[in-house]
């Protein structure tokens, strides 16, 4: 009688097949790694992808975007030092309506900052002088200003005149030598904004309003502490032709909140302040601007503006 072979049974897998040696026969191992290196490779790409967009979405905020939700371009950050920096606007045809004076009229408009007009060490002793005279007094709310000129000081919801209100103790709040420095600060302005915009710097002339301001966060009290809305230089002060501030004070660091931004039809762009940074700009239409509400801590800066219009001319301070 014949011996029957008995078949081997199969064994069936997790997922139904026929587990042996016809599954993987051909380079399961083989299979198995491919499978592990495309795996891998999958994983890199999509990493790869997510930092780009990191990347990506950070240059975008460092450039337009703060966690106030405005969003705009950045003229010049805080961090940065620059030598000179200028964007040419287009003139505002208002220029025509008012009177021309040859060498001094804008026929060049536009915005340009500078780290390189005065050393650190002048911008703080010019922060000193804020200091020192804004100490005598102060708004009671967030904006304060001291004008050498006219002796305007602000003091509660007012202001006084306090080379009379003081007297002879100013002479010993403000000394010759900061006045000395003030007006090397002034004409050092003069001749930057003469080179920027092609002027004769002896047709500009120094021109009322010129301050020191404190800012801080709290709540305004009276129209004048109100800073923060948009206007044209030309228009709120008329003598202006040319505006410039000086900061005496770092962005981000001493407050924050306070930076300075031009509001233009496509898009607003900033400067943020930052110690002996000079901005300067036409004082026209082109120029519309505000100052962003300082949220916490105390900003310090001087505004300095000239006039084509010898008859708007005012003389520095001085004590001699």
């Amino acid at each position: 009688m014949a011996t029957k072979h008995r078949r081997r049974p199969r064994v069936t897998g997790e997922n139904g097949e026929t587990a042996g040696p016809a599954r993987g026969a051909q380079g399961g191992k083989a299979g198995v790694r491919r499978g592990r290196v495309a795996g891998r490779s999958w994983r890199s790409a999509v990493l790869c992808g997510v930092l780009a967009l990191i990347t990506a979405l950070l240059g975008f905020l460092l450039v337009y975007g703060y966690p106030g939700g405005e969003m705009m371009a950045v003229l010049a950050a805080q961090q940065e030092t620059l030598q000179h920096r200028f964007f040419p606007v287009p003139c505002s045809p208002d220029y025509g309506n008012h009177k021309q004076f040859t060498g001094c009229t804008p026929l060049k408009c536009g915005r340009a900052v500078t780290d390189a007009v005065i050393t650190q060490e002048e911008a703080k002793r010019m922060w000193r002088i804020a200091e020192a005279g804004l100490s005598l007094g102060g708004s009671d709310g967030g904006a304060s200003i001291l004008d050498l000129h006219s002796g305007a000081l602000s003091m509660g919801k007012n202001f006084v005149n306090m080379y009379r209100y003081y007297g002879d103790q100013m002479k010993d709040i403000l000394t010759e030598e900061d006045f000395q420095l003030y007006r090397n600060v002034r004409r050092r302005i003069q001749q930057e904004i003469a080179r920027t915009f092609d002027l004769d710097a002896n047709a500009l002339h120094l021109t009322k309003p010129t301050f020191f301001s404190r800012m801080n966060s709290s709540e305004a009290k009276t129209t004048h502490d109100e800073y923060w809305h948009p206007h044209i230089d030309k228009v709120t002060y008329g003598s202006f032709d040319y505006t410039s501030l000086l900061y005496l004070s770092d962005y981000s660091r001493d407050f924050g909140g306070g930076r300075f931004i031009f509001i233009d039809e496509k898009a607003n762009s900033t400067v943020e302040p930052r110690l002996g940074r000079l901005s300067f700009f036409t004082s026209g239409s082109e120029n519309l601007h505000r100052v962003e509400k300082v949220s916490w801590g105390t900003r310090y800066a001087i505004t300095i503006s000239f006039t084509c219009n010898p008859d708007h001319s005012i003389v520095d301070p001085t004590w001699t």
